[in-house]
């Protein structure tokens, strides 16, 4: 989940007060009435990119290691396809999704408990449905701290290794989550000979860990993890707004001056807010709390009335409209100091000081007990609230500077293009370092997570200006070679990408080892690993939905005015521009 969510106009932001948490997210599993058969699986947000409906035969929900290796012999030995499920799903690609009616998804929503803490030697070792919220907790309880994470904790302990998942910095081991497991415990398919399901045990060393610490879940369910902790410690954070223009320059510096450090770019207000994020010493006294705004459970019909102003805005393709809305949202969030505060209520002003496990990842509208849904997250697909697109990839270090260049002369050519950013509280950028693991980063890089309207249409309805932030994920991933996230984006930024993976035939190596059969593949990962054929779904509009790149106008949507056009930048890009004299012509 993006740490800057929010949304164009949020009027219960602006009039209401904090609420304590309301009606929970649903689980993303569902299956009839004996629970466990005939099931779908979806996303947090209710849709995958296609929008397509996940089925599978039936579900189950393993409470020990010894039902999940049940669960998973049983599979195997049937032959059906298997797909981990967690218990938020906040993975926005099909990662969870067996493919047909036929397989069966294991979620690891009742595998939440912590195994051992080892004071002493600072390992933690929890299963891998613990949530990010009570891992970081149970760590603080015994005095010990996990290092990074991301900045939403409503992810679970397996989601974060699967995908790679991280927070910001370049120091120490980095921000990733994984760069921090020195233990995992695998559940895979084995021979009939063995039970048809086998426990492997990797430690720090085994070759193999490096594949399995970010895999996709494509190897088989992880049931442990052991994590090594540092002692608890303080961080001092700040929040600085300044004009953008030397934004090229500072990012090439940023994360080594702050180990914490982030940046958000407001394009369209020429701004960038810098946060200053350090480290200090326990004695410095303050008693902060991270308590993000973005993730506040709300009010449902106050959700309802700013994604209807939301569509409105988008009907009417007024961008002086558009515009002024978009300045709301982050001059509220930057008034609120983003949800920080000083003593657990008040925020009285910067540096905020906090412990780590207070400072690091929030996300009280998962903490609620349920209301009926009178109140719920902000995403929550239940309430047809904000609805949205999640783009995340990362470039290399090296190249940063020279690509926010370019992201500025995409944003000079049309500046109030850049409006819908703008009311998502602008593109986050934070820094990931080089990893040993063979899906990880090959290179320090710079991260950047890009939000933006989405249509409930089912075929998708054009945006207004999507070419601009398709040029912008074009751009990146094709002359800057960056890497998508592998749990956020659409499908087009998925084809090729496996290839800028130094290390993914060893990957590979490690899947034909444990899983020879890929009854944990699915159509979707094969696209993906580069095993067979291609992520993009090709026909008319599929650009529309980031399924392809559009090579052709159907791709778009000719009818509305929608043609394929090469980027104004990048041109090289391959864009659906909205051009009204055409759509006059044509009329």
């Amino acid at each position: 989940m993006r740490a800057h969510l929010a949304i164009l106009l949020l009027p219960v932001l602006l009039t209401t007060s904090r609420l304590a948490g309301g009606s929970p997210p649903p689980d993303p599993v569902s299956c009839a009435l004996d629970g466990t058969s005939d099931c779908t699986v979806t996303n947090t947000y209710g849709s995958f990119p296609d929008r397509t409906i996940c089925r599978a035969a039936n579900a189950t929900f393993p409470t020990t290691e010894a039902e999940l290796v049940a669960a998973v012999a049983a599979a195997a030995a049937a032959r059906r396809k298997v797909k981990v499920a967690t218990s938020h799903s906040h993975s926005f690609p099909k990662l969870a999704c067996p493919g047909g009616r036929d397989g069966t998804i294991i979620s690891t929503a009742r595998l939440n408990r912590t195994v051992v803490v080892d004071v002493s030697r600072r390992l933690l070792t929890v299963e891998s449905g613990m949530l990010l919220r009570d891992l970081v907790k149970v760590a603080a309880d015994a005095g010990l701290a996990l290092p990074h994470s991301p900045y939403w904790y409503g992810l679970t302990v397996g989601g974060m290794l699967a995908t790679g998942a991280h927070g910001s910095s370049l120091w120490g081991k980095g921000s990733a989550v994984h760069e921090y497991a020195v233990g995992i415990r695998i559940v895979t398919p084995a021979p009939a000979s063995q039970g048809f399901a086998v426990v492997r045990e990797l430690n720090a060393g085994d070759p193999d860990l490096d594949a399995v610490k970010v895999s996709l879940g494509v190897l088989g369910v992880i049931s442990q993890v052991t994590f090594e902790l540092q002692p608890q410690f303080k961080r001092s954070v700040t929040f600085v707004t300044r004009d953008d223009k030397d934004m090229p320059a500072q990012l090439a510096v940023w994360g080594g001056l702050h180990e914490f450090g982030d940046v958000a770019w407001l394009p369209w207000q020429g701004k960038a807010i810098y946060r200053e994020d350090n480290r200090v010493a326990t004695s410095t006294p303050g008693n902060g709390l991270n308590n993000y705004l973005g993730f506040w459970s709300q009010p449902t019909q106050g959700l309802l009335t700013a994604r209807a102003a939301e569509e409105r805005l988008e009907e009417n393709d007024t961008d002086i409209a558009r515009c002024l809305a978009a300045q709301q949202a982050p001059a509220m969030f930057e008034l609120h100091a983003y949800g920080f505060t000083n003593d657990d209520a008040f925020f009285t002003g910067y540096p905020v000081v906090g412990f780590q496990h207070r400072i690091q990842a929030s996300g009280t509208c998962i903490d609620g007990h349920d209301d009926a849904l009178l109140s719920a997250c902000m995403w929550d697909p239940r309430v047809s609230g904000p609805f949205f697109y999640q783009s995340g990839f990362s470039v290399a270090m090296a190249k940063v500077p020279a690509f926010a260049a370019d992201m500025q002369r995409l944003r000079d050519l049309d500046p109030q293009a850049f409006c819908g950013v703008d009311a998502k509280l602008g593109v986050l950028m934070r820094y990931v370092k080089a990893s040993s693991a063979y899906l990880g980063k090959a290179e320090d890089s710079l991260d950047f997570d890009v939000t933006y309207y989405r249509s409930y249409s089912g075929g998708g309805a054009p945006r207004a200006h999507a070419d601009v932030y398709d040029e912008l994920e074009q751009m990146a991933l094709g002359k800057y070679g960056a890497l998508p996230h592998w749990g956020k984006n659409r499908n087009f930024a998925f084809d090729g990408a496996i290839a800028k993976y130094p290390k993914a035939a060893e990957f590979r190596k490690v899947k034909d080892r444990y899983d020879p059969e890929g009854i944990f593949s699915s159509e979707w990962s094969d696209q993906v690993l580069g095993i067979k054929g291609s992520p993009n779904v090709v026909g008319a509009g599929c650009a529309i939905e980031g399924l392809c790149v559009c090579s052709d106008d159907s791709h778009c949507a000719p009818e509305q005015g929608y043609l394929c056009r090469p980027g104004k930048v990048y041109t090289k890009a391959r864009v659906c521009r909205f051009e009204r004299t055409r759509l006059v012509d044509e009329l």
